[in-house]
């Protein structure tokens, strides 16, 4: 069975950009797994924990045969060749990963909630996924994207 999911890369310590390049890379020879769309690669200011650099940002649409939770790791591991520490919440990062949308999945376990729970409340990303594919469907009230998105504002 195959899978399309949506992944967000982000980056703010570092050469950010080559960060995310790297990412791709390596995300790029996840075994079953194809990038098949990219969005543009934006920069945006940190909403939670504000005292640190801002990001570059950007959106993967993968098809992939692995289920969530292999992909999740996957992230994992990239995050983890790419030197990410985890000292702060929300904090400076060499690059974060975070699986959006996986198919039609909805579940929440202590290590994955899909779809990811700040899709609609930080519009780069509902932005990013709006670029690469206008016509995506929430999982959970089955509307578009763009229509969730205006429920929210």
């Amino acid at each position: 069975m195959v899978t399309i999911a949506y992944i967000l890369l982000g980056s703010n310590i570092g050469d950010r950009l080559t960060n995310i390049h790297q990412a791709l890379s390596l995300l790029s020879t996840v075994e079953d797994t194809t990038i098949v769309k990219q969005s543009s690669i934006i920069e945006t200011q940190p909403l939670e924990f504000t005292e640190q650099p801002d990001f570059l940002n950007c959106v993967v649409e993968v098809v992939t045969g692995l289920d969530a939770v292999n992909v999740l790791h996957h992230l994992l591991d990239i995050e983890n060749a790419l030197g990410r520490v985890r000292t702060v919440a929300k904090g400076p990062r060499t690059i974060d990963c975070d699986l959006l949308l996986f198919g039609n999945v909805v579940c929440t376990t202590k290590h994955l909630i899909l779809p990811h729970p700040q899709i609609y409340s930080r519009p780069f990303v509902w932005q990013l996924l709006s670029e690469i594919n206008m016509n995506i469907t929430d999982p959970v009230s089955h509307k578009l994207l763009n229509e969730v998105v205006a429920c929210h504002q």
